[in-house]
């Protein structure tokens, strides 16, 4: 069982230390060296794990994907509206962003697109903002003439660009920068 127990850790250890390789420089100049040496392991200890970076970074991506969809789940409380569900959710998983180095660096991952069959993350979010928009009751939008496609374009692109933005500087996705552009994005009411 401590054996076991090893692996997994050792194996947590790896996906954290891609992470912050992969954040730092990208996929195509991480080495597996400089992945090993950051989780405080050999190469060969690394390849017991993973077969090449390609598979590393897909556990990224994939325990990214983990993460932000636990993060989006947890912000969904019964009883709400979509809209007021779909500004939660963005406050979560900007939270998610700014604490955690394999949720940035899986999303990265995932947009780069050096890699087959990687993940889209993007289009998951694009696909739950539409689903939200979709839900939400005429008069969560108060008679304003908004086409919910066109909104959820906005709020994609926007906040996608807070991600990519936040990564030099993290107040592009704080609560205030995030509060600012819902107030002016969605329909107030009276």
């Amino acid at each position: 069982m401590a054996t076991q127990d090893r692996a997994v850790r050792t194996r947590q250890a790896l996906i954290h230390s891609a992470a912050e390789a992969f954040e730092r420089h990208g996929y195509v100049l991480a080495t597996l060296a400089d992945i090993s040496a950051g989780a405080g392991v050999s190469v060969g200890a690394l390849h017991f794990h993973f077969a090449n970076k390609a598979e590393v970074a897909t556990s990224v991506e994939m325990a990214a994907a983990v993460r932000l969809r636990r993060a989006a789940q947890k912000a969904q409380r019964p009883g709400t509206n979509a809209l007021q569900r779909l500004t939660d959710t963005s406050y979560a998983l900007a939270d998610e962003l700014r604490r955690d180095v394999v949720s940035r660096a899986g999303l990265k991952l995932s947009g780069e697109g050096v890699r087959e069959g990687s993940l889209d993350l993007r289009r998951e979010w694009r696909d739950f903002v539409r689903r939200l928009l979709a839900e939400a009751s005429d008069q969560d939008f108060r008679n304003e003439p908004v086409e919910r496609s066109d909104m959820a374009d906005l709020i994609v692109a926007a906040t996608t660009g807070f991600e990519l933005l936040a990564r030099r500087d993290p107040a592009w996705a704080a609560p205030p920068l995030l509060s600012t552009f819902w107030r002016l994005v969605l329909p107030r009411t009276p």
